[in-house]
C-alpha cells in the first residue's frame, strides 16, 4: 500500500488571506513548500490535498478560478518535475452542513476511496482546528504547522496542543523523511 500525505492547501502550501485566496494572482505559495512536496513525491509518496473553498459558494469567486490556482500550482511543481495526486475541495459553504465540509471527514473518505490507502497510517497537514477535527473524524493522523492559522489555532484551542506541530510544511516533510 502506498504511502500518502494529505494536506490543507490554503496556510500549508500557500499563503492564507483572511477570509480566501480569492484570485490566481493571490495564490502564493509558503516558501519551501513546493520543494516540500516535490521531496515527498521523490521519497515515492502520494500527495492529496483536501480544502474547504466557501468562496465558491460565497460568490467570490468560482470553480474555474480555483482550477486555474490549482494549475498554477501544478506548474511550479511540474518546474521541479513534481505533482499533486489528487486535488478534493468542498465548495460549499458552511451553513449548508454537507458531508465534504471540514471537520466533516468527506474529502478524507473520498481520498482514501480513490486511492486505497489506509488513513489510519495517514498524515492530515492542516493549519486549523477543522483540520485536525475532521483528521480525528477519518481516523486520520492530525499534524499542525504554525504557518498559516496555525498559531492562532495552538493558542485558541486546547485540543490542538496533543498533535505534533511543525515550523511549516518543509519541517513537517524534512522530519518524516529523516524518520523512514
Amino acid at each position: 500500500m502506498a504511502k500518502m500525505i494529505i494536506m490543507e492547501r490554503d496556510g500549508v502550501i500557500s499563503h492564507r488571506q483572511e477570509d480566501d485566496v480569492t484570485t490566481v494572482e493571490g495564490w502564493d505559495p509558503i516558501a519551501g513548500s513546493i520543494e516540500a512536496i516535490n521531496r515527498l513525491k521523490k521519497a515515492g509518496y502520494l500527495v492529496t490535498i483536501a480544502s474547504n473553498h466557501s468562496g465558491i459558494a460565497r460568490g467570490y469567486y468560482n470553480e474555474e478560478v480555483l482550477q486555474e490556482m490549482h494549475d498554477k500550482m501544478q506548474r511550479m511543481l511540474a518546474i521541479r518535475g513534481a505533482s499533486v495526486d489528487g486535488i478534493f475541495y468542498c465548495p460549499h459553504g458552511p451553513e449548508s452542513n454537507c458531508v465534504c465540509r471540514k471537520p466533516k471527514p468527506g474529502l478524507l473518505f473520498q481520498i482514501a476511496r480513490q486511492f486505497g490507502v489506509d488513513l489510519t497510517e495517514t498524515p492530515l497537514v492542516g493549519d486549523s482546528i477543522v483540520d485536525i477535527g475532521a483528521a480525528r473524524m477519518a481516523s486520520a493522523n492530525p499534524v499542525l504547522v504554525r504557518t498559516g492559522n496555525g498559531e492562532y489555532t495552538m493558542q485558541h484551542f486546547p485540543e490542538a496542543l496533543d498533535v505534533p506541530v511543525y515550523d511549516d510544511l518543509a519541517h513537517f516533510v524534512r522530519e518524516t523523511l529523516r524518520r523512514r
